[in-house]
């Protein structure tokens, strides 16, 4: 299991804190610090079952220096999105836990986190 935060993060180091309570086996991925690439994003809305938009903080100052309101939610605008997404990585929605049964879930509650070490030690 993987999970990428941002340590700044309030919620970030709330499922720390459970992972941790609960012994749970994780890599961290700072990823303000190690970005993913576009290819990388892609795997992860698959693992997600999501759209870029969907893990997208919109209300971000980035997000609108970039016009992503503007953009279309639709797959013919999803590369742009994407790409946006590698560029400015604060704009990601954390934390994001990628479990061992090959799914991912946006984890900003106590009851994804659970979800995610469910998958994981089911697999």
């Amino acid at each position: 299991m993987e999970i990428w935060i941002n340590p700044a993060c309030s919620k970030c180091r709330g499922a720390l804190g459970l992972l941790d309570a609960e012994g749970a086996e994780y890599t961290v991925r700072r990823y303000l610090d190690e970005v993913p690439t576009e290819q990388e994003l892609r795997e992860l809305l698959d693992r997600l079952g999501l759209e870029p938009w969907d893990i997208t903080r919109t209300g971000e100052p980035d997000a609108e220096e970039l016009g992503l309101a503007a953009l279309a939610r639709e797959p013919a605008e999803r590369e742009r999105w994407i790409a946006a997404l590698a560029r400015r990585p604060r704009l990601i929605q954390r934390p994001i836990i990628t479990a061992d049964d090959g799914s991912a879930v946006v984890a900003r509650s106590e009851e994804a986190v659970r979800e995610a070490l469910t998958r994981s030690r089911d697999a």
